[in-house]
């Protein structure tokens, strides 16, 4: 299959990841007094909310970088991407239950299952492209070794494994993993976009 351009690749995964923020903020429910005091139930809610709408955005943000130096895309990175709407298509279930039941264990350890699985799928999707651009595009050099990339996945596993532990250090690492990657993208790939 000769490759195509990346414009409907990109305007498709920016209406479901469109969808994913809406469905997360749906999950946002007014509260039932009308005093302050009535939102303090809501202040996990709220807080996972901002931390996933963080961690959507990122992932936006970053795809959005990375198609614009992406020059063609086959069936193979078509179905990468797809892998990765997928995982981040759960994101809002593993927020919702994370906030409804204030950072508990069980739910935060699933939350970061729900970070880990678009972690590994974007890495994916980032082979996917340059193994079909070749190890000399701008991708391939704009990431180099992809240090901050590598580190995601085994930040997010030891999240899970520490909700257990306590929660508050899991949370700690999500929030790690998010300022490590808002950062992911090199000075060459904003030159080029």
């Amino acid at each position: 299959m000769d490759g195509i351009g990346t414009n409907r690749l990109e305007a498709f995964s920016d209406g479901v990841i469109a969808v994913i923020i809406t469905i997360m903020v749906l999950e946002l429910k007014v509260p039932r007094g009308a005093g302050v005091e009535a939102l303090r139930p809501l202040v996990p809610v709220f807080a996972s909310y901002v931390l996933s709408y963080v961690n959507v955005g990122i992932y936006w943000n970053n795809h959005h970088h990375m198609l614009h130096v992406t020059h063609q895309v086959d069936g193979s990175i078509l179905w990468a991407n797809l892998h990765l709407l997928f995982w981040l298509s759960l994101i809002p279930f593993a927020t919702s239950w994370m906030g409804e039941h204030a950072f508990s264990p069980v739910p935060t350890a699933v939350y970061g299952v729900a970070l880990l699985m678009p972690a590994i799928a974007f890495y994916v999707l980032q082979a996917v492209i340059i193994r079909a651009q070749g190890s000399g595009s701008t991708l391939a050099r704009a990431l180099g070794s992809d240090i901050k990339g590598k580190l995601s996945a085994p930040l997010y596993l030891a999240g899970i494994l520490l909700a257990f532990v306590d929660t508050r250090i899991s949370d700690a690492i999500y929030v790690l993993v998010d300022i490590v990657r808002q950062s992911q993208w090199s000075a060459e790939v904003a030159v080029e976009v």
